[in-house]
């Protein structure tokens, strides 16, 4: 009788032990209160293991009485736990809120929309390169962003001279006068002023790069054909932020810069200085320079004043002075004779002063000001024959951003006024030109639901254009619209399209590589007209607790009407004419994404683009453009120890302008950084297999006395090491 009751009391004990006791948990992100499907949830101590549901619940129907820990876990965010005791006195759900994981970088919030929205929530396709990855490409070129541009999808840094290493920045496959560069909102390297322009910024105080592909006039005017690269810089916080770095390389460059940012109470102030140097080098032994003897300096200080919480004051200036002397390298180490006199030299000043004024109507209204005035000047030579020029440019913008309730309005004006003035010449051929603009500019971002998100606006603009052989006056409405449709937790997709123009300009790529000579001034030309749109379809998922992936398909097409061609005439002369040939530009490109356990990333890309102009004769394929082309990237990190990076690229074939066909060719660059408390140490081999034009065939033609220069469309510097040391305080 006692076993039997023994044995009893054993079998009431295991069933109260395991009751069948349920639970239900709903798990939201902090972030933004938005419910998080796939997220693992386990009882600790047992094999009871689910995940949540595309509305972010989760339940378990046989939790054993007694204390209980419940592990809510999700890639990218802070393990939580929650202690309960069954059974439990109340049936409820259990609402969890993940907090993202401290080693993650914060939520990317754009600005170049204007509305200050999550990237997550923006109608407006916009591209991110953000603080990390400045980090790493900054160790490769601290001097500029050449390299940052340079190796995203469907974005190409085109070399433009061979011995001075100029360079612009083509999206989509079109030319660099269609998209449109910006600091902090302010364009300052238009016309003219784009010369050097990205040789010219340094990516030392940059928070993040944001990027607009395809038409967005609508808030940015004239230019922004092609898209939008907008360099964020970096605003100061209580805890004081100093970064040094000194970087040396195998091809004779230095580069010394520091970057000191703090505010306390009131005020709050950035500084950027950096300078670099450069020898003169020739790697193929030609007596011609492949990168040109520089030396240039950045000071960009800033002043940010807080009276009230609801009122911002920022007053900035940078100054850049940078000489870059190219050519024979016997003229450059000034070894000149009757057998070596050919050099190309480039001088500029470049000062840009801006004023930003922010007031925070209530808490979600904001009235902005923004004025800059830039003044750049430019001076090239080559044997008998110098060009000169300054360049004035004037902006102003008052905008108003109206929060209600589900909706985001902006509206606004500006005022544009750019002046180009020859230096030094007959007043018949002197190429000065003169463009003022005033806009109107409204937009909307309705979020229509939870799901459905959409964004519209329009632009009225007033451009009067002159200089002493004609003047134009010329209006342009141009509406734009973007739509981002949530399918699920999962999927997402956007769309948008929208007109734009450019106003005439003498400076394009094709001029640059002549300097300007022989070119003739502006006559009776106008401005281009195009429309075009983007439309792209994402994933992300996460696999288990260890893999993260995401994918992008975007597809694209520009057509650019009343585009402007250079003429050579019998005597040898250029100047632009307009077309009713049009230009068009269609593709697509493909970004994929893997993460596993935070620690490996592995990138990848793909870039098809077809571009062509119809008025080119025989092959109407746009020059210097390849249809395939290939990034990978694989990086390896310990948060705050050590990384490594591998990366490769692959360049199709590409058209010269002679019509004859380059050779594809591949690109590879290795990385490492190690972190020892506040220094971090950096290697990299850029191009460690030595791809390069020379290889191919001879980059330079003729004599040394009147050499001619083959078109560049790949390195023709070689393979690149470089090392440095970088402090964070």
């Amino acid at each position: 009788m006692q076993k039997i009751t023994l044995l009893l009391c054993t079998f009431l004990c295991v069933a109260t032990t395991y009751a069948q006791n349920s639970l239900k948990i709903l798990v939201k992100n902090q972030a933004d209160q938005t419910v998080l499907s796939n997220v693992t949830i386990m009882i600790k101590g047992s094999n009871l293991i689910t995940k949540t549901a595309a509305d972010g619940t989760a339940g378990f129907s046989n939790v054993p009485n007694g204390n209980q820990t419940i592990i809510i876990r999700n890639v990218g965010f802070e393990e939580q736990h929650l202690n309960l005791t069954f059974p439990l006195t109340q049936d409820k759900i259990y609402e969890v809120i993940l907090t993202p994981a401290s080693d993650e970088l914060e939520e990317v919030i754009v600005s170049s929309t204007r509305t200050s929205r999550t990237i997550q929530n923006t109608p407006t396709r916009v591209e991110t390169i953000e603080l990390e990855e400045i980090n790493e490409k900054s160790n490769m070129r601290p001097a500029n962003v050449s390299m940052i541009l340079h190796e995203s999808t469907g974005i190409a840094v085109q070399q433009t001279s061979a011995t001075s290493a100029n360079a612009s920045i083509r999206i989509q496959g079109l030319d660099g006068r269609y998209t449109q560069l910006l600091k902090d909102g302010y364009a300052s390297f238009g016309n003219f002023a784009s010369g050097l322009s990205i040789l010219e910024i340094p990516p030392l105080d940059l928070a993040q790069v944001e990027i607009i592909k395809g038409p967005s006039s609508t808030l940015y005017g004239a230019g922004a054909i092609a898209g939008v690269v907008n360099f964020i810089s970096r605003t100061p916080r209580e805890k004081a932020d100093f970064n040094f770095i000194l970087n040396q390389s195998n091809v004779g460059q230095t580069n010394i810069g520091a970057f000191s940012m703090q505010r306390k109470g009131k005020l709050g102030y950035s500084i950027l200085a950096l300078t670099n140097f450069q020898k003169a080098y020739d790697v193929d032994k030609d007596d011609f320079t492949e990168l040109p003897k520089t030396d240039d300096f950045t000071l960009h200080p800033k002043l940010f004043y807080y009276p009230n919480e609801k009122t911002t004051l920022i007053i900035g200036n940078a100054f850049t002075k940078s000489n870059r002397t190219g050519g024979d390298i016997f003229v450059v180490n000034d070894e000149a004779d009757g057998n070596h006199r050919y050099f190309e030299s480039n001088k500029s000043i470049r000062n840009t002063s801006t004023l930003d004024f922010g007031y925070k109507v209530n808490e979600s209204d904001l009235l902005k000001v923004k004025t800059s005035f830039n003044y750049f000047k430019r001076d090239i030579a080559i044997p008998d024959y110098t060009f000169n020029g300054i360049n004035y440019n004037a902006y102003t913008d008052i905008s108003y951003l109206k929060n209600i309730s589900n909706q985001s309005l902006i509206f606004g004006l500006n005022i544009v006024y750019d002046k180009f003035a020859e230096q030094n010449q007959i007043p018949g051929l002197a190429k000065n030109f003169t463009t003022r603009t005033a806009g109107l500019y409204a937009q909307q971002t309705w979020d229509i639901s939870d799901r459905f998100k959409l964004e519209s606006g329009i632009r009225l603009d007033l451009v009067n254009y002159f200089n002493a052989f004609y003047r134009k006056n010329e209006a342009f409405v141009l509406p734009r619209i973007s739509a981002l449709y949530k399918i699920n937790d999962h999927w997402s997709s956007r769309i948008g399209g929208g007109l734009g123009y450019k106003t005439p300009t003498l400076f394009t790529e094709q001029t640059e590589t002549f300097q300007y000579q022989n070119l003739l001034p502006l006559n009776n030309v106008k401005a281009e007209h195009s429309y075009g749109g983007t439309a792209d379809i994402n994933y992300k998922t996460a696999i288990g607790e260890d893999w993260l992936i995401s994918f992008n398909q975007m597809f694209f097409y520009t057509k650019i009407n009343n585009s402007t061609i250079l003429i050579q005439d019998q005597l040898g002369t250029f100047h632009f004419e307009n077309t009713k040939e049009p230009v068009r530009s269609l593709g697509f490109e493909t970004n994929a994404k893997i993460i596993f356990k935070e620690y490996f990333k592995l990138f990848a890309g793909y870039t098809f683009t077809d571009a062509k102009a119809n008025y080119l004769p025989v092959i109407q394929t746009i020059r210097l453009l390849p249809k395939n082309k290939v990034n990978l990237a694989l990086l390896y990190e310990k948060e705050s120890n050590f990384k490594l990076g591998l990366e490769g690229y692959f360049t199709d074939r590409q058209y010269l302008y002679n019509n004859l066909q380059t050779n594809s060719f591949w690109e590879f660059g290795f990385m490492a950084e190690k972190v020892f408390g506040k220094i971090s140490v950096f290697i990299n081999a850029e191009n460690f297999t030595d791809t390069r034009q020379s290889r191919y065939k001879s980059v330079v033609n003729g004599s040394h006395l009147n050499p001619t220069f083959d078109d560049i469309w790949t390195h023709t510097e070689g393979r690149t090491f470089n090392g440095g040391i970088k402090l964070k305080l």
